[in-house]
């Protein structure tokens, strides 16, 4: 017999140890962690021990992962409040961003809408921006995330940028305005980040500035 073979005989005959106990403590194997041969028995238990490590550290991981989404949960509602408590339509902009830093820990936030009403025309997230970000804007389908290439959005930010987050902002359908997220630090927004709650941070702006909007 072959070792498929073998393999095949003992599959298909789950009792043969049963009959063949004996086999179980002569039958020698070679253990890759105690670096020695050791018996069949020995062998399973060092088996069903590094799975069970397995399923602890994924267990581990999981229940990590699980309390970071309750802590950003309990970030983006709380800056959702702040926006519902906001008494004047000219000062959201303002308490829109300042909050995302404070309840986020994000070191610079900054934004621009255009198409404003008349009576915000004069406002500082009404000041102009170019066509060429706002074709960008519209061209995105999510936030965009990566290292600051002299984007026109870091401008909008007085202070270094090393990496941004750019989020287009929405209303009926039409991008309204660009809401940009920056650091000095160039590992703080990549490509390669997950982006769910930053489109969940653009949908809740956009609803919430929709009001300044001709």
């Amino acid at each position: 017999m072959n070792h498929i073979e073998v393999a095949s005989f003992l599959a298909t005959n789950p009792h043969f140890f049963e009959e063949h106990a004996e086999l179980l403590g002569t039958i020698k194997l070679s253990s890759p962690l105690l670096g020695r041969a050791v018996s069949l028995q020995e062998r399973q238990m060092e088996v069903v021990r590094d799975k069970y490590r397995h399923l602890e550290l994924r267990l581990s991981e999981l229940l990590r992962m699980a309390q970071e989404n309750d802590n950003a949960t309990a970030k983006f509602q709380k800056w959702t409040n702040s926006l519902l408590l906001a008494r004047n339509d000219v000062d959201l902009p303002h308490l829109l961003t300042t909050n995302l830093q404070e309840f986020f820990s994000l070191p610079h936030a900054s934004l621009r809408l255009w198409n404003v009403a008349e009576e915000y025309q004069h406002a500082w997230f009404a000041s102009p921006a170019s066509d060429d970000i706002r074709l960008f804007a519209r061209g995105l389908n999510a936030p965009f995330c990566g290292e600051n290439k002299d984007f026109e959005a870091a401008s909008w930010i007085d202070a270094p940028v090393a990496s941004l987050a750019m989020l287009p902002l929405r209303a009926n359908g039409e991008v309204i305005g660009l809401l940009v997220l920056g650091s000095s630090d160039k590992y703080r927004f990549t490509s390669t980040m997950a982006t769910d709650l930053l489109s969940q941070i653009a949908d809740t702006s956009s609803a919430a500035l929709s009001c300044l909007i001709k």
